[in-house]
């Protein structure tokens, strides 16, 4: 039996002398972060804004075995946040759609959910209306005309269901249930109220696809409604990608449980512990950035070399080399050159070692 099937469906119950302490750690740091975070300058909150959300992004299309184009995501969301970032890309629409879903759910973290809402998410992951080779419903409920909504694993002739979802003549009402809760002000603190949501509507599984991916981003809406802030400094979706096997595990023991969900209030608060002690490392690699732009601010540079010295801090894939400078500034391999001998003798670049075409250059 599905925890959906029991006669006392939605009532959670849990064990508050079990959380107990790992919540008040999780608002410890919670808060700690924040205060750090606003103590920072505003062009290194942005940039630490900037790089939580591409990895937000990144890493809960990962979860689904999707991979993004990095550079687009970053693109797109520093284009729709306003930001002036050197070398922004093209981006493609279900990018974009991804990135919209996100934005909406933590800069608009307070307005109520409701259908068109949901829909509106929905269809903004799958533009045009298909999911891989195959065609979906989006932006409405899924209809289970193709069969009952089900979580399968093994290849064909060796599936196990892990899940099954409530039917969906059941969705109209499970999904008006679950908003009327998450837009109502009842006493219940606000990252278990996220815990309980990304666990209720994933049961729910209203969509045909995409229920993990509006799921988490309903997570971070409630987190962002925790915080107070529509401000996201650490990633829930990086986490989880680390503990996805554990992830489903937890899932799968809750949705064939009783409705005491203790178990998986553990695991959310266990991982939002680890989401928000990861943050030291974008904030460090934010804080190295803006310290290298402070050194070398009286630097003469031209937008090429203003480009590729992002892209170094950043993180550039493997080496740097003149062709690989040529290539992405678009210029002439004696240009590239010419603006990498340039850097060197101001100091900021250096040769790795190696030499002939295997030439490559590091910052300093």
């Amino acid at each position: 039996m599905y925890i959906h099937e029991r006669y006392d469906w939605p009532n959670f119950t849990w064990d508050m002398d079990l959380i107990s302490v790992p919540l008040g750690e999780v608002r410890h740091l919670q808060g700690a972060l924040l205060g750090r975070m606003q103590a920072l300058g505003f062009p290194q909150q942005q940039e630490s804004q900037l790089e939580t959300l591409t990895l937000e992004i990144l890493k809960s299309n990962e979860i689904e075995g999707e991979m993004l184009n990095p550079e687009q995501v970053r693109s797109s969301l520093a284009r729709r946040l306003g930001l002036e970032v050197s070398g922004l890309v093209p981006s493609d629409r279900n990018v974009d759609g991804v990135v919209d879903v996100l934005l909406d759910a933590t800069r608009n973290y307070l307005a109520p959910l409701s259908k068109d809402r949901f829909f509106d998410w929905h269809t903004s992951l799958f533009p045009s209306a298909r999911s891989g080779m195959y065609k979906i419903i989006a932006g409405a409920w899924r209809d289970d005309n193709s069969g009952p909504m089900q979580v399968v694993s093994g290849g064909m002739g060796r599936e196990r269901v892990h899940f099954q979802a409530p039917a969906a003549e059941r969705l109209e009402l499970e999904m008006q249930r679950f908003m009327d809760w998450a837009n109502s002000s009842l006493v219940l603190d606000l990252v278990l109220k996220a815990a309980i949501a990304h666990l209720w509507f994933i049961t729910i599984h209203p969509f045909d696809d995409g229920n993990g991916r509006i799921a988490r981003a309903l997570t971070d809406m409630m987190l962002a409604r925790s915080d107070g802030s529509p401000l996201r400094f650490y990633s829930m979706s990086a986490q989880i990608r680390l503990e996805r096997n554990r992830y489903y595990q937890v899932l799968e023991s809750s949705q064939k449980g009783d409705l005491d969900i203790s178990e998986w209030l553990l695991w959310f608060l266990n991982c939002l512990r680890g989401a928000l002690l990861a943050t030291e490392t974008t904030l460090n690699k934010v804080l190295q950035k803006a310290s290298f732009w402070d050194k070398n601010r009286s630097v003469t540079l031209n937008e090429r070399q203003r480009l590729m010295l992002n892209k170094l801090l950043d993180g550039f894939d493997g080496n740097l080399t003149a062709s690989k400078w040529a290539k992405i500034t678009k210029s002439s391999p004696d240009t590239a050159l010419r603006d990498i001998q340039d850097l060197i003798q101001k100091g900021v670049l250096r040769k790795t070692d190696g030499g002939g075409r295997s030439t490559a250059y590091e910052l300093i």
